[in-house]
């Protein structure tokens, strides 16, 4: 089995990302390895909007969100004796995981399992993720039923 020593977990706080977190956590504590946890302020939401105040406040909540989720973590990552490096990137999401990933053994992240249509029309950054990282991706897939 390969030794993953830096393992990379994009976060966007939500609760589907809880299960994903956790394995890669305990995956991190079994290898003696570190975590990144990362969480991507989609930028591409704003590109067609002045940079008004509600732009501004909207960012500002991403931000906060985004701050959360990776303190989130952390705090678990401590709890189970994993160090955890929190990372708030900007961009979007796809491109700032696997430019991330480049320096990392391992990615685990979670998904919601979207099938059919939705699948289609709002696609999945897992799956990309997937598609183009530059090392091994788990995807731990979490359905709203399950929560």
């Amino acid at each position: 089995m390969n030794q993953f020593k830096k393992i990379l977990i994009p976060t966007d706080g939500s609760e589907y990302t809880k299960k994903a977190i956790a394995q890669g956590l305990e995956i991190a504590k079994l290898m003696n390895a570190e975590v990144t946890a990362l969480y991507v302020v989609d930028q591409t939401s704003f590109v067609n909007f002045p940079m008004d105040s509600t732009v501004v406040s909207i960012y500002s909540l991403l931000e906060k969100e985004g701050q959360d989720a990776v303190d989130y973590v952390v705090e678990e990552g401590a709890k189970i004796g994993v160090k955890v490096t929190a990372m708030l990137q900007e961009g979007s999401p796809v491109k700032k995981i696997v430019d991330v990933a480049k320096d990392h053994d391992l990615v685990v992240m979670g998904t919601i399992g979207r099938t059919g249509i939705s699948k289609i029309l709002l696609g999945s950054v897992a799956e990309r993720v997937v598609r183009f990282a530059p090392c091994p991706v788990l995807v731990v897939r979490s359905c709203p039923k399950e929560e």
